[in-house]
């Protein structure tokens, strides 16, 4: 939908246009979505794709390219997805968010299901580690940097509980240096990337302490904590797996014999090119795959972190192949693809 000055509004994608646009008419209050995209719209613009899978991944990327105003989500089915974010230094934050934002300095994990429960072992995990939860624009003040003007640790502004309780190492006064508090900020890493497993050791180990001294109590609450990050644990092993799943060729029948195939790497659409019928065309796409996956065959070691360009598609993707799990069917390994041995016809 586009504004008198040529502005786009709105992005969308519809099985039945003409339905699609009825809807808008229909707006029973002048506050709704469509009856300001009516007063604000003079012209709309259409184009057809050849399945249902391509107007997704077109819409996706317009929407992203061109950032209209009246498009909320940037992304497909959000509300039941969280991402772990890891905010750029000094002193890194771990956030629980429903997708990538405009700092694209950031590092992302994910997704998830289930917000709340990330959130509370996400707790867990900042706790462990000392590591900060108070606003981003608050002022970080490391025992090694240089100040202009002297200060004491003692001067600090009282209200931070976190760190009077030991459970934050206090980069905002003084408490750290900045290489502890990096080291920190690693550890949580290593965690979520699934190679150190030192919080939930250390967990352990409290919980076993205060069991033997008869602390029942703080020994089932310290039980809790670890199963949470256990938990936390296990949702990432799942999420390697998939992301390793995800690394295929989907062949899609299109309209009209409008047949294509994707090379999807790491759950994002790397390339696509119409299905091959010729033994031309299937030299040309085993090129194409060779270009991307190279002589990895799509199973090099996968990293837990994902890039924040990376996270609308990604969302995209797992939730069309989680809708529509037959469609896996319809994949072909690119280890077969790249031997000779796969099948590139649709």
């Amino acid at each position: 939908m586009l504004s008198s000055d040529g502005e786009v509004l709105y992005v969308g994608k519809s099985k039945r246009v003409r339905s699609r646009l009825l809807s808008y008419f229909r707006c029973a209050y002048p506050a709704e979505k469509g009856a300001r995209l009516l007063r604000e719209a003079r012209a709309i613009d259409w184009e057809y794709c050849p399945s249902e899978f391509a107007a997704l991944l077109h819409e996706l990327r317009l929407i992203k390219r061109l950032r209209p105003r009246f498009n909320v989500a940037m992304k497909r089915d959000g509300n039941h997805y969280a991402f772990i974010k890891v905010t750029r230094p000094p002193a890194s934050k771990l956030l629980v968010v429903r997708g990538a934002g405009a700092d694209d300095g950031s590092i992302y994990y994910g997704p998830f299901f289930g917000a709340r429960r990330v959130s509370e072992a996400i707790r867990e995990l900042a706790d462990i580690l000392g590591l900060r939860d108070c606003a981003l624009d608050t002022p970080m003040r490391f025992n090694d940097q240089v100040e202009l003007f002297e200060w004491s640790p003692r001067e600090r502004t009282p209200g931070c509980i976190r760190y009077e309780v030991r459970k934050c190492i206090g980069p905002c006064v003084g408490g750290c240096s900045a290489a502890q508090y990096v080291e920190r900020v690693g550890l949580a890493r290593a965690f979520l990337e699934g190679g150190d497993d030192g919080p939930i050791t250390t967990l352990r180990r409290q919980m076993e302490d205060a069991s033997e001294q008869l602390q029942f109590e703080r020994a089932a609450a310290l039980r809790d904590k670890m199963r949470r990050l256990e938990e936390l644990r296990e949702q990432f092993a799942r999420l390697r797996f998939a992301v390793e799943t995800l690394t295929f060729l989907y062949t899609v029948p299109g309209f009209a014999g409008d047949d294509r195939v994707y090379l999807i790497r790491r759950g994002v659409v790397r390339a696509e090119g119409l299905a091959p019928r010729s033994l031309r065309e299937r030299k040309q796409l085993r090129a194409l795959v060779y270009d991307v996956f190279g002589s990895s065959d799509g199973g090099e070691r996968v990293r837990a972190a994902v890039p924040a360009h990376d996270v609308d598609e990604l969302l995209l993707l797992s939730s069309w192949f989680r809708r529509f799990p037959d469609e896996l069917a319809k994949a072909s390994p690119v280890a077969g693809v790249l031997h000779g041995s796969g099948t590139l016809t649709a």
